[in-house]
């Protein structure tokens, strides 16, 4: 019987020479850590846990005796006895996020200890592409906020992108401002959704919907904090775009109340966050039952978006049939991030607005051991 036999956090960071982000603030680097999981028979498992690795790190130290030593194949049962034993933790915290990295580490090490893919293991190889969308759109640290903006939109469909991301949520003026140039550069064919980061209150974000949905927006991601359930609620009822949310909602228990309440129209889970794909594939599940769509959230390293990626290849178009009317979409991000593609010996392959499903067992990607050393923090 294959059993765990050691799991560690390595830390991975790579300055921005620009910086850029949301209506929230700007971030000077990106961060993400790294999971590394190893079994008394010699597999490696690799998974991604969002946030400060430092806070993985810590947390890891918490609950490591509970995975040491214990058959691969139960790493689950043993995620929900942390959750119980350390209920007071509550579910929204980086304790989440590094039993997500583990439960990804633990498929990849299934998935090479069977000879399959992820996505053969939790369901199906369904597709063998998935269509994503260009996030980008960011505000930056640049003077000229429509000069910085025109710029990224031009790169991303120069690189072949047919559906965008750009981000807004400062004011309903600059947001129509930002997607009126947008639509502009991206054509009227082309999917635009947008990203208000949950920094507005429901009225605000009702102004802000007003004043863009002539520029014919896809869907409008967090317009409201990810707790402020009420106002969920409130938009539920008279937005007129439809909703997006799930990235900064943890663990199931958030996410089944967003489906439940029929809170956004589009459920987007971070398998590095909301616990891996053992939690991911239940929200999948349950999507599919209120009829809702999923496209995962993605802002990390290559590992993050490879299990993404894996996921989506055995999630059901339900209840599509041979024709699917809106294809379930990944974020692709297209700012600078060295670790997207740097920490990986082959980087995903990106083709005219489709990314390719690796095909080798576990997430079938291998860790570019020369580049964590480069990119560890000094």
């Amino acid at each position: 019987m294959t059993r765990i036999r050691s799991i560690d956090v390595i830390p991975v960071e790579a300055p921005v020479a620009v910086p850029y982000g949301a209506s929230r603030g700007l971030v000077q680097k990106r961060q993400a850590g790294i999971i590394r999981l190893r079994t008394d028979d010699g597999i490696e498992g690799i998974g991604e846990a969002w946030g400060p690795p430092g806070v993985t790190a810590a947390y890891l130290e918490t609950v490591k005796a509970r995975f040491l030593g214990a058959p691969l194949f139960s790493h689950r049962g043993i995620a929900q006895q942390v959750l119980a034993s350390h209920y007071h933790f509550g579910t929204a915290n980086g304790l989440i996020a590094l039993l997500g990295g583990i439960d990804i580490a633990a498929h990849d090490a299934m998935g090479k200890r069977l000879g399959v893919s992820v996505a053969e293991l939790i369901g199906g190889r369904l597709r063998d592409q998935v269509p994503v969308y260009g996030s980008g759109g960011y505000f930056t640290g640049e003077d000229d906020q429509a000069r910085a903006l025109a710029r990224q939109l031009e790169a991303a469909v120069a690189a072949g992108h047919i559906a965008h991301k750009i981000k807004i949520g400062r004011n309903a003026r600059q947001d129509a401002e930002r997607c009126a140039l947008a639509r502009r550069i991206i054509g009227p064919d082309a999917l635009l959704t947008v990203d208000g980061n949950g920094n507005m209150t429901a009225e605000a974000a009702l102004a802000s919907m007003r004043a863009i949905v002539a520029h014919d927006i896809h869907w409008y991601e967090e317009p409201v904090a990810p707790q402020d359930w009420a106002g969920y609620a409130q938009l539920r009822d008279r937005a007129p775009i439809p909703v997006a949310a799930g990235e900064a909602h943890y663990a199931l228990f958030e996410h089944r109340r967003l489906i439940d309440g029929r809170l956004a129209a589009v459920l987007q889970p971070d398998l590095t966050l909301c616990g891996g794909f053992a939690v991911a594939q239940t929200i999948g599940a349950l999507v599919c039952a209120e009829h809702l769509r999923l496209s995962p959230h993605c802002w990390g390293s290559g590992v993050g978006l490879a299990a993404a990626l894996q996921l989506m290849a055995a999630q059901p178009s339900y209840p599509a049939g041979d024709h699917v009317p809106l294809p379930a979409l990944l974020e692709y991000d297209t700012g600078e991030n060295l670790l997207r593609d740097g920490v990986l010996t082959e980087p995903l392959r990106y083709t005219a607005g489709m990314l390719e499903i690796p095909r080798g067992p576990g997430l079938g990607i291998t860790l570019d051991e020369a580049a964590l050393r480069r990119f560890a923090p000094a």
